[in-house]
């Protein structure tokens, strides 16, 4: 479908209003960004509390990197708005992806303006320029960089069977170079799209891609890639094996349920390289990891049975995720997990909720089981990454800072046919480090990685202010875009003596 042409579907109700209204004629919207381009509104903080008195103690940081100025205003002033009278026909499954829908097919929705939309845009999290972005993909450390993969329509800002591997690259994980796309729809096993896989780098150097192929039918295939120079540090580009597909559904599998395959490991047990790859059992709906081993990543051996069949009514596993957690270490690879403590995180994408489930438990390789440590937490019924819009989660281990990274889409709220109006659809979450509790060791802790910090500047310390009841004290801080404030109050009548029973 061309995104720039859409169609009128009567009938349908309005589009309910998912923020505060902004003004409607392009004078006003033209004003608005007449005054934000030349340096933004002044600004004014207050805090007001309307009980008893209490000691204030703020920390306040303000961030100015990655905030939009007159540049970023500029461009969305000369993007043309889409014509108020013109709405995208809806889309289901037989599109490869679910409806996304939020009662935006009607003539009376508010007709949002380009311009209008481009507050949405974030300052910190990863987004390309334009256009549609969703799972992430395949990070990994590499030459030097970081290097990042995702889901992109490089045409649209909506989902289309026409899917690439968006790339970038960056030292520090906050600040990102965009680099062409590593890989296109080109071939008949992922000419309707080159979806989710993940990226091994092997003891001697070599990079390994595995993802999943769509094809003309929307059968699902593992295919195989490889860089066409591996020193090139950015890894521009890639060569898809004259092999694919290496690996098929097995029987008895749905053909569109059968996708991403994950970083592989070498299992010492037979001396074979390991990748999963999630699916779903019709019979009872759960969802199910299937188990692959190899020596030379292009012929493949499904291993007995399910490495883990969920419980009734999970659904499609996909984005699955294997990694070690404990075993004295924050972070480990599954190269050197082999210490008793060590406990391994099965992660799962519902395909039905769209949450990312995880649970704890032990890993027989050589018996090809994953078994949770409390049945009662099973995968995809228990733990939770994130309660949000959090979604297709992908981590990796970092060598150089010995951490576990991991990082997620948050699909956007809007409706389709505000994503073609803004020119964007969906963002990634910060990324962040995650390992196990261990004063529990029974869930994991994630915390954003600690190289968010350097976005923050201009640290104003107002210690000691003191605010009475009814009182408004006044807070001097610095003209800026972004705003970052840590607050602890500390009512006068407390004490340490108070807590005692």
């Amino acid at each position: 479908m061309d995104s720039s042409r859409v169609i009128l579907i009567p009938g349908t109700p309005p589009l309910p209003y998912a923020y505060e209204q902004l003004p409607s004629s392009s004078a006003d919207a033209k004003g608005i960004e007449e005054r934000t381009a030349g340096g933004g509104l002044r600004w004014r903080a207050c805090a007001a509390v309307l009980a008893a008195s209490a000691v204030v103690a703020l920390v306040v940081a303000a961030a100015v990197f990655g905030a939009g100025g007159a540049g970023r205003d500029a461009v969305a002033a000369s993007v043309p708005a889409t014509p108020a009278t013109e709405f995208p026909r809806s889309r289901g499954k037989e599109h490869g992806v679910s409806e996304k829908t939020s009662g935006a097919y009607s003539a009376n929705a508010f007709p949002w303006s380009n311009a209008m939309l481009q507050w949405q845009r974030t300052g910190f999290h990863f987004q390309p320029d334009k256009y549609y972005q969703n799972d992430p993909n395949g990070p990994v450390y590499y030459g030097g960089w970081y290097h990042f993969f995702y889901q992109y329509n490089p045409s649209g800002s909506v989902w289309e069977p026409q899917i690439v591997w968006g790339h970038a690259v960056s030292k520090d994980l906050i600040h990102w170079r965009h680099l062409p796309p590593a890989l296109v729809p080109d071939q008949w096993y992922d000419i309707k799209g080159v979806l989710t896989g993940s990226i091994t780098v092997l003891p001697d150097g070599k990079v390994i891609l595995l993802y999943t192929g769509n094809t003309e039918t929307f059968a699902q295939v593992t295919c195989l890639a490889e860089p066409a120079d591996p020193s090139d540090p950015l890894l521009r580009e890639w060569v898809k094996h004259p092999a694919n597909p290496v690996v098929f559904p097995p029987p008895g599998i749905g053909m569109k349920d059968f996708r991403d395959p994950t970083t592989a490991w070498y299992d010492e047990s037979d001396g074979t390289w390991r990748t999963i790859i999630g699916s779903k059992n019709d019979s009872d709906h759960s969802g199910i990891v299937f188990s692959y081993k190899t020596k030379d990543f292009i012929s493949y051996e499904l291993m007995p049975g399910y490495m883990y069949r969920g419980p009734k009514g999970t659904g499609e596993y996909e984005c699955i995720d294997l990694y070690a957690v404990g075993g004295g270490r924050k972070a480990s690879d599954m190269y050197n997990s082999t210490a008793e403590d060590v406990l391994y995180v099965l992660k799962e994408s519902s395909d039905d909720d769209r949450h990312d489930w995880y649970s704890l438990g032990r890993f027989d390789a050589a018996a090809n089981k994953w078994t949770p440590i409390d049945t009662e937490l099973e995968l995809g019924v228990g733990l939770r990454y994130d309660w949000g819009k959090y979604y297709a989660s992908k981590s990796f281990y970092d060598p150089v800072k010995k951490r576990r990274v991991v990082w997620a889409y948050v699909g956007e709220t809007d409706s389709e046919r505000a994503d073609i109006t803004k020119g964007w659809a969906n963002l990634q979450s910060i990324p962040r480090t995650v390992e196990l509790d261990e004063k529990t060791r029974t869930n994991l802790i994630q915390w954003p990685v600690e190289e968010l910090d350097t976005l923050r500047i201009n640290t104003t310390d107002l210690s000691g202010i003191t605010v009475g009841a009814g009182s408004v004290a006044f807070l001097p801080l610095h003209q800026t875009a972004q705003l970052d404030i840590e607050a602890t109050f500390r009512p006068r009548w407390w004490s340490s003596d108070s807590l005692l029973p």
